[in-house]
């Protein structure tokens, strides 16, 4: 075989020859070519099937299963409008403007240091409002924007964050309202 003679294609090679592109749905991008009608090809189920000398497997052709482009995203359940839809944007999304706004609220307390205690005071109010997010989950069948994943996966979600940044609030040094003596030895234990 001559080196300097040029590479021929296979005829049956379902591979588009150099500078052309696929035709039809896997036809993609800027400048994409297409193949000529005239070049179409007898077997219907080109597009899928593609043919292959004779493996050593035995297997002389394989199939491909159809590239499937996912265009949306399915919407969460429960994420639909928590109010009518003539009524106002804020009106709609009002299960996540309060736990938005317990948030704020919280964090407010603490930047500002009003209260002898507004650091637990404050986090106490962030926990809770995580946790109202739970429940506004679990009971309302239309939450808007709030949610995000499955009930469920909200609800463990919201719920576990809230209940360990209460339980976190209540046990914060110095002078915890809440005691746990078995958590005090496993700090001990870390910190020694």
């Amino acid at each position: 075989m001559d080196l300097a003679e040029p590479r021929r294609r296979r005829t049956d090679d379902p591979r588009p020859a150099p500078g052309q592109r696929r035709r039809g749905r896997r036809a993609r991008g800027r400048g994409a070519l297409t193949v000529p009608s005239s070049e179409s090809p007898e077997e219907p189920d080109a597009g899928t099937r593609a043919e292959y000398p004779e493996a050593p497997g035995g297997a002389a052709s394989r199939r491909h299963p159809r590239a499937t482009l996912t265009t949306t995203t399915a919407r969460p359940e429960g994420g639909g409008r928590a109010a009518p839809g003539d009524a106002p944007a804020p009106a709609r999304q009002w299960p996540l403007l309060t736990v938005l706004g317990l948030s704020a609220l919280g964090l407010l307390i603490v930047g500002t240091d009003l209260l002898p205690q507004s650091f637990r005071i404050g986090t106490l109010l962030v926990g809770a409002s995580l946790l109202t997010g739970a429940v506004l989950r679990r009971v309302l069948p239309s939450v808007g924007m709030l949610a995000v994943r499955s009930r469920f996966t909200d609800m463990v979600t919201y719920g576990v964050m809230g209940g360990l940044i209460v339980l976190l609030a209540l046990m914060v040094q110095p002078e915890p309202w809440l005691r746990i003596p078995f958590l005090e030895d496993v700090l001990h234990l870390t910190v020694t």
